[in-house]
């Protein structure tokens, strides 16, 4: 299918072939973000050489910009401090809606359009269906992750298991990453998390499956995708888009 989006370095990346022979947003450099769904220095790990690629296919400099949450990353796109956001799908609607639909999706890879979410305990807790989460301490990513707060709360109030009513206690972890820690370490009896972040860390050993496994894998839903802000040329988008 065509303007798909590929895995670069183990993570979303533009398949680009064009180079760009003038600006097309209206600043020197084109900047790119991203939710920061997994630790800083694995987002850095990731998109710096993303940004090197794109650099050398566009022809123009291409940097990486890191931001604090993902309010920011809205915030920016919506104030032109960045060009161009890889996005959950609820911060894509924030971004459309504190845009007034300027902000516009670009591309998309096909995993995204059947993204699953991961719910994990330790192993021997007892745990093996949602409604065994009743009574019990969970944590989520971000209050703002589709993968890792949005849908998995969506799917929990379709088993009948309202976190706020339900729940010993709930708890933001602010990461995937870190909610596979929390779970490991006892801080919490279960977690919802994003299925790559889930595969990831099991293939790179960074997650004891002897203490932790998965007792529940959500249907799929439309998840991540690249959202660029409103003002940029659409010559400029087509090229990317390629």
């Amino acid at each position: 299918m065509p303007r798909k989006i590929f895995a670069f370095l183990a993570a979303p990346v533009l398949a680009l072939s064009v180079s760009a022979t003038a600006p097309g947003w209206g600043a020197e450099t084109f900047r790119i973000s991203a939710i920061p769904d997994e630790a800083p220095t694995k987002l850095i790990r990731i998109f710096e050489p993303l940004a090197a690629y794109l650099s050398k296919e566009l022809g123009v400099p291409v940097k990486f910009t890191p931001l604090v949450d993902y309010a920011a990353t809205v915030e920016a796109l919506a104030a032109k401090k960045v060009d161009m956001v890889w996005y959950g799908g609820f911060t894509h609607v924030q971004a459309r809606i504190r845009t007034k639909g300027e902000a516009v999706p670009l591309v998309m890879r096909d995993r995204d359009a059947v993204f699953k979410s991961h719910f994990i305990a330790r192993v021997g807790s007892g745990i093996k269906s949602l409604k065994d989460l009743k009574g019990k301490t969970v944590a989520f990513g971000s209050v703002s992750s589709t993968s890792g707060h949005l849908m998995p709360r969506f799917f929990l109030l379709q088993a009948g298991v309202n976190p706020e009513r339900d729940f010993a206690k709930f708890s933001f972890a602010g990461a995937h990453d870190a909610t596979v820690k929390w779970v490991e370490e006892g801080k919490v009896d279960a977690g919802a998390l994003n299925e790559q972040v889930w595969e990831k860390m099991v293939a790179g050993k960074l997650v004891d499956t002897k203490k932790v496994a998965i007792f529940y894998t959500t249907p799929p839903y439309y998840d991540y995708n690249w959202t660029v802000r409103g003002g940029l040329s659409p010559e400029f988008r087509e090229k990317i888009k390629r």
